[in-house]
C-alpha cells in the first residue's frame, strides 16, 4: 500500500506537525477510564519530537455536532495524556485563531499542545475548506495517527492532507501494513470469519469478501439466517427471514468467484438466552421449535480449524455465538485459541477487528498471539467492506 511515512519527512527541526489522534476514549467523571487509545499514539508523537518538531495535537471527542459542549472537551484528556507521555502537554480551548497560533509559537521545539475538540468547530465535520485553510496555517506538516476515523472526510482527518505534506503516523502505519497483508496482496490461501447477529448490518461485507478471498466462515446470529436459506429449521433462534433470497444470492457470488461457504454443521441450543441455560448440542435439523441457536458445536470448531490450517492469511470479524454467556463461549473461544495457535507459529497472518472482536478476542486470552488486532472499528469495517477510506486515500495521493 502507498503512502508517506513519518521516515519520509526528512528533518523537522522548527518545524510544526499537526498531528490527527484519537483520543475518543471512555470517560468517567472526569477520568479516563481506558487509555489504550492515549498509549497508541506516544511512538508518533516521541518520533516527531525527536525529529525536533512542535507537536499539535488534533482530536475529536463524541458528536457536539457543531457546538461547544463542555462534557466534550478534550481538556481532561491533555492531563491524561501528559501522564502516558510522561511529559508536559499543553491545552489550548480552541482549534484555530490568533491563540492557537500564538500558543504554537510560544511552544519550545519538541512541546507538545493539545487543540481542543475539532467538532466544536461547525465546519469539521463538512469538510470545510476554509476551515481546512485555516487550520492548516498552523503547521507545515500533516501527519493521520487515527485511523478509527479514516472513513470520515473531515477536516482533521482527510482535508488536510491536501493542503500540507501528509504521512501515515506510525499507528496509521502499523494499521494499513497490516489490512494490506490481509486483503491486499495477502498470501493465499484466504479465509475469512464473520460473525455476529445480524446479515443485514453486514451485507456489504460479505458481498465483498466473497470476491476477495478463498473461503468465508460465518457464524453467529446470522449463520442462523443462512442456514434458513438452505431450509433448515432455526427454532426460535434470532434469524432474519425475510434476507433469505440475500443469503442465497450471496452464496453465488460465492460460487462464481470460487469461494467456499462455511457454515455451522452442529449448534448448541438452549430455551433461554442466559448464561449456564441448560443446552445440547444438536444436527442441523434437530432444533426444535422452542428452542434456540446460541453457538456453533465441537464438528464446526473442528471444521474450521482444518480450514486455518490450510489458510495462510485470516481475516476475522464477530463471534461465532453468544460469546458474552458461558458457556455460549465455547466455540468462539476454542476457534480463537486454534487462530492464534497457529499466528504465533508463524504459519498464519491472523487480522482481526470490530468490537465484539476485540471483546471475544481479549476474553479468551489471545489478542496478543494475532498478528494485529485492530480497534478501528467503523473503518475497518468499511475497509472489508471494500469502500474508499477518505483519510487514507488522502495518504495516498501524496505518494510520489
Amino acid at each position: 500500500m502507498s503512502f508517506k511515512r513519518i521516515a519520509d519527512a526528512g528533518d523537522l527541526t522548527g518545524k510544526t506537525a499537526l498531528v490527527r489522534v484519537d483520543f475518543n476514549v471512555p470517560m468517567d467523571k472526569g477520568l479516563v477510564t481506558d487509555d489504550t487509545r492515549l498509549r497508541s499514539a506516544v511512538e508518533t508523537v516521541q518520533t516527531l519530537r525527536t525529529q525536533g518538531a512542535k507537536v499539535v495535537l488534533l482530536a475529536h471527542f463524541g458528536r457536539p455536532k457543531g457546538q461547544r459542549v463542555a462534557e466534550m472537551s478534550l481538556a481532561p484528556i491533555a492531563g491524561a495524556f501528559a501522564k502516558v507521555l510522561g511529559s508536559n502537554v499543553s491545552f489550548v480551548a480552541d482549534c484555530k485563531g490568533d491563540h492557537v497560533k500564538a500558543a504554537i509559537a510560544d511552544l519550545s521545539p519538541a512541546g507538545v499542545i493539545l487543540l481542543e475538540n475539532t467538532r466544536f468547530c461547525p465546519g469539521e465535520e463538512k469538510g470545510d475548506i476554509d476551515l481546512a485553510k485555516e487550520m492548516a496555517a498552523l503547521g507545515d506538516i500533516y501527519v493521520n495517527d487515527a485511523f478509527s476515523a479514516a472513513h470520515r472526510r473531515h477536516v482533521s482527518t482527510a482535508v488536510l492532507a491536501e493542503l500540507l505534506p501528509a504521512y501515515a503516523g506510525c499507528a496509521m502505519e502499523r494499521e494499513l501494513d497490516a489490512l494490506d497483508k490481509a486483503l491486499g496482496k495477502p498470501e493465499k490461501p484466504v479465509l475469512a470469519v464473520v460473525g455476529g447477529a445480524k446479515v443485514s448490518s453486514k451485507i456489504d461485507l460479505l458481498k465483498n469478501l466473497v470476491t476477495q478471498v478463498d473461503a468465508l466462515a460465518i457464524g453467529g446470529g446470522m449463520a442462523n439466517t443462512f442456514l434458513a436459506a438452505r431450509g433448515h429449521s432455526v427454532g426460535k433462534s434470532l434469524c432474519e427471514h425475510d434476507l433469505a433470497d440475500t443469503a442465497r444470492e450471496i452464496e453465488a457470488i460465492a460460487g462464481q468467484n470460487g469461494c467456499d461457504i462455511l457454515l455451522p454443521r452442529d449448534l448448541v441450543v438452549a430455551r433461554e438466552f442466559a448464561a449456564n441455560a441448560a443446552h445440547r448440542t444438536c444436527g442441523l435439523d434437530e432444533v426444535a421449535d422452542d428452542e434456540m441457536i446460541l453457538d456453533a458445536g465441537p464438528q464446526t470448531v473442528a471444521i474450521l480449524a482444518t480450514a486455518m490450517d490450510v489458510a495462510r492469511t485470516l481475516v476475522w470479524n464477530g463471534p461465532l455465538g453468544a460469546f458474552e454467556l458461558t458457556p455460549f463461549d465455547t466455540a468462539t473461544v476454542a476457534a480463537a485459541k486454534a487462530a492464534a495457535a497457529r499466528a504465533k507459529a508463524g504459519k498464519l497472518v491472523a487480522v482481526a477487528g470490530g468490537g465484539d472482536t476485540v471483546a471475544a478476542l481479549n476474553h479468551a486470552g489471545v489478542a496478543d498471539d494475532f498478528t494485529f488486532v485492530s480497534t478501528a472499528g467503523g473503518a475497518f469495517l468499511e475497509w472489508m467492506e471494500g469502500k474508499p477510506l477518505p483519510g487514507v486515500d488522502a495518504l495516498r495521493r501524496h505518494e510520489t
